[in-house]
């Protein structure tokens, strides 16, 4: 009987010292703190640098003028095309070209006009993707074939996703583009 008294007693003391840690460190405490305690209409608006202003902000005018605001707004870049549809041909450069086959059989094309160029190697094919990684006078790039509105893009792209400018990937475009190109 007396040792169920004595573990009453330690128990009973565990309980009410775990209490008070538990009342003290404010696990417990209601409301909010800092600016979610403000009404909302007070609340400080919190936006990421990148989005406080929109593209070309500091070019348009408010006061009414209209030559200002389309001039703003011709500045900027051409929205994207809709979900589905292929986008816009980009302009023929020294990293790539245009023709008007289709993507799958431009793939086609590309990879015969590719075996038949001395020097080059053929490391990976990626139908799907559109691209063929290959290697040619020293340098590792891809050829990548891309569907546009009108046909397909043809192009070289270094290993970070630029367009390749050095001389190796310019040769091999040019010499594609003499096979390929309308």
């Amino acid at each position: 009987m007396r040792q169920s008294v004595s573990t009453f007693r330690v128990l009973s003391i565990a309980i009410l010292a775990l209490g008070t840690v538990v009342a003290t460190t404010g696990c417990f405490k209601k409301g909010a703190r800092g600016d979610y305690a403000l009404a909302p209409e007070v609340r400080p608006l919190e936006v990421p640098p990148d989005l406080t202003a929109p593209a070309g902000a500091g070019k348009a005018s408010t006061t009414g003028e209209t030559g200002s605001v389309l001039a703003s707004q011709a500045s900027r870049p051409a929205p994207a095309a809709a979900p589905g549809q292929a986008p816009a041909a980009p302009a023929n450069n020294a990293s790539g070209f245009n023709v008007t086959a289709g993507k799958d059989q431009a793939f086609t094309d590309v990879g015969t006009a590719l075996e038949a160029i001395d020097g080059l190697t053929i490391a990976t094919r990626a139908q799907l993707l559109g691209s063929y990684d290959v290697a040619f006078e020293g340098s590792n790039f891809l050829v990548r074939v891309v569907a546009v509105n009108g046909g397909s893009y043809v192009s070289a792209v270094d290993p970070r996703g630029l367009p390749a400018t050095a001389d190796a990937p310019v040769k091999l475009i040019a010499a594609l583009k003499a096979k390929l190109a309308p």
